[in-house]
């Protein structure tokens, strides 16, 4: 029996518009480095610290300590902007497909390669609040773990945090290339969904579970994963 669900943040259970990727891309920008499409594909769902480095070097720049952080900085800025001028939402059925989950006994947990500031924005924009008889179980971000995705860390963080034990009774679901391999990393059940940016032909090719159009199909799946038990 499934007694865990863990999913990413944006993209996976909230429409941020696509703004935090737009802030990683023109914070980047700022600092002489070009951002290809698909250079910040690769590194959707990563721990955005690490992200910024990443494509400051793809895009043939040196990225020092001082400028990662100061890149960091503005990136934050241009996306609390962002969000202040569009705040984002929840996607259509999440909040229903959490609290059914919730009534079966399955808990749920958020992970995100947000910092914790920019997750408690969002999750206070949504009215989502965490603990016992609460919309959500857990919510662990990036900055809290020894590494981001594709790292299984914030998988495992949820499951410490929630006491379940087996692998093999959790789900983590998410948008991005390194949402599914942080899921196989983790040992659990690894579910793409179609929400964000990525479709079914940039998921398919990568190791997964099963690929769904939403979250809000989670209690229908999980019916039938365990009438197949």
């Amino acid at each position: 029996m499934i007694e865990l669900i863990v999913c990413d943040m944006a993209g996976t259970t909230v429409d941020e518009h696509a703004d935090v990727y737009r802030a990683l891309k023109n914070s980047v920008r700022e600092t002489g480095a070009e951002v290809t499409s698909g250079n910040l594909q690769a590194w959707m769902g990563a721990e955005k610290r690490e992200a910024i480095a990443a494509l400051i070097t793809l895009g043939g720049g040196i990225p020092d300590e001082q400028l990662v952080n100061t890149t960091f900085d503005r990136f934050r800025e241009l996306l609390f902007s962002y969000y202040q001028q569009n705040p984002p939402v929840a996607l259509p059925g999440v909040v229903e497909a959490f609290e059914k989950l919730s009534s079966q006994g399955i808990k749920v947990g958020l992970t995100t390669g947000f910092s914790r500031d920019v997750a408690s924005a969002i999750l206070s924009q949504l009215q989502w609040r965490v603990g016992e008889g609460e919309l959500l179980d857990a919510v662990v971000t990036a900055d809290e773990v020894g590494a981001g995705r594709p790292a299984p860390y914030m998988i495992h963080r949820v499951m410490e945090l929630t006491g379940v034990r087996d692998v093999r009774k959790v789900i983590a679901a998410g948008d991005t290339v390194n949402d599914l391999q942080a899921g196989k990393n983790a040992g659990v059940c690894a579910v793409g969904v179609l929400t964000g940016e990525l479709g079914r032909r940039d998921l398919e090719p990568h190791e997964h579970d099963e690929i769904l159009d939403s979250v809000a199909q989670f209690p229908e799946f999980i019916s039938k994963l365990e009438l197949k038990a």
